[in-house]
């Protein structure tokens, strides 16, 4: 699966209600000042299967190619959505062969520190070039493409 139509928000959670059954609820994110509602039904990816609560701090994606309702505040689909620390971030993107982003926003160094597993947090066997990648940093180069040490790598395996 690609992930290229994918866009992120960051927030911090500042409401959840039930999203109209029994299995979805809607997260409403403040993005400093502007709000943003996500569903998050059994279909949505939730890293870790954490339970999500307010004052959490977020990252979730959506896919920009389905339809959402034109509403204020906007309205999306949750495709996944994973809890971050105070000065991290996330990128969800394809990693060539140098661990250079397919957009050119990010360049992977990795150490022998960083944690690599799959979505379902087995150890990940090979080397994590050529996949799309769930990826947890903290700061960056000021070099084009920006340079980071993950913390942390997500494989997003392609189901078969």
């Amino acid at each position: 699966m690609t992930y290229a139509s994918y866009e992120k928000v960051v927030g911090i959670i500042r409401d959840i209600r039930s999203g109209g059954s029994c299995c979805s609820i809607v997260v409403s994110v403040d993005t400093e000042g502007e709000i943003v509602n996500f569903v998050v039904s059994p279909d949505t990816i939730v890293v870790d299967n954490i339970r999500l609560r307010r004052g959490m701090r977020v990252a979730a994606f959506y896919d920009t190619g389905l339809p959402a309702p034109k509403i204020f505040p906007p309205q999306y689909q949750a495709e996944l959505i994973t809890a971050l620390r105070n000065s991290q971030d996330v990128a969800l993107k394809f990693f060539d062969d140098s661990l250079t982003a397919e957009d050119q926003s990010l360049k992977l160094n990795l150490s022998p520190l960083t944690n690599i597993r799959t979505l379902n947090g087995q150890r990940f066997m090979c080397t994590p070039e050529g996949q799309e990648l769930l990826v947890y940093y903290g700061s960056v180069t000021k070099s084009i493409p920006p340079e980071t040490a993950p913390q942390r790598i997500i494989v997003m395996c392609p189901n078969r």
